[in-house]
């Protein structure tokens, strides 16, 4: 099953056979929203809107946790992020859909990790990003005629505000390609969850650094995002087939991604949490 977290619009698409809203419960609390699970192409999908529908939640606001856990729960393996960003790079202008393979982590008031007292794991995310799901996306993108660029770093900030100019400046110093506020914890989580995860950044802006253009505004985003909904339902309509190939082990290693992480022995594991973290850890504990 392939899950999509993005925007409304996304879910309004031709083609989605027999969808139901299911509302899932987590040991998390509830997910953002009551997921959509139907059929596209004769590929299983789960449709979660990231804010909820009416956009009700804050980038901080929002319960990564549940939503991850509830996608698993669903039986999804592989999942498909969509996202506004703002460009930090000349060349990446708005309209244009960025295949990210790298984050920055920036956000300080959101609960990161499933694990916790009593049960301890550390989660490699040097590569955070599926490359099998991110090949079958840049293909898809192209597919769905969309201008792309594959590959690029994402730095999350905790917002709800946009950056400072001083931010902006700072970040392109950094290297990074475009600024949001919604992949993380969301990419660490999917990774502990043993998810096959990758972004699609759908720039709408230039933040705030570039001279030449309007300083962000929600209407902008509203709009540039309106403009590319067509596009990004196609590039979903093109990229669920080709996820749907997937091998038993997945060659970026995401679905063994536990294999190594867990460091409190089984002596010393706290029983309750070892109940809680079944539904997202139970193939190793």
């Amino acid at each position: 099953m392939i899950g999509i977290v993005g925007g409304s619009g996304l879910y309004q698409m031709d083609g989605l056979v027999n969808p139901t809203w299911r509302e899932v419960t987590t040991a998390w609390g509830s997910p953002s929203d009551a997921i959509l699970v139907g059929e596209l192409g004769g590929t299983p999908i789960a449709f979660l809107p990231r804010h909820g529908r009416g956009h009700r939640f804050s980038p901080t606001d929002i319960n990564y946790r549940a939503n991850i856990a509830a996608l698993k729960s669903l039986g999804v393996t592989d999942v498909i992020s969509l996202s506004a960003v703002g460009s930090l790079r000349e060349n990446l202008a708005p309209g244009t859909f960025v295949i990210i393979d790298q984050f920055v982590d920036r956000t300080f008031e959101r609960a990161k990790t499933f694990f916790g007292a009593g049960l301890v794991a550390h989660v490699s995310v040097a590569d955070p990003v599926c490359r099998r799901v991110g090949d079958a996306l840049e293909a898809a993108a192209k597919t769905a005629g969309a201008t792309v660029v594959r590959g690029g770093a994402y730095v999350v900030m905790e917002g709800p505000q946009f950056s400072s100019r001083a931010e902006s400046e700072l970040y392109r110093s950094w290297g990074m390609s475009v600024v949001g506020m919604t992949n993380m914890p969301e990419a660490k989580l999917a990774r502990e969850a043993e998810l096959c995860y990758a972004t699609v950044a759908m720039v709408t802006d230039y933040d705030c650094w570039h001279t030449g253009h309007a300083d962000v505004t929600v209407d902008q985003v509203i709009a540039v995002l309106g403009q590319n909904a067509e596009t990004a339902r196609r590039l979903v309509r093109e990229a669920a087939p080709r996820i749907a190939v997937r091998p038993a082990v997945c060659p970026r290693g995401c679905n063994r991604a536990l294999d190594h992480a867990i460091i409190t022995p089984p002596a010393s594991r706290d029983p309750a949490m070892v109940a809680r973290l079944h539904p997202i850890a139970g193939r190793v504990l």
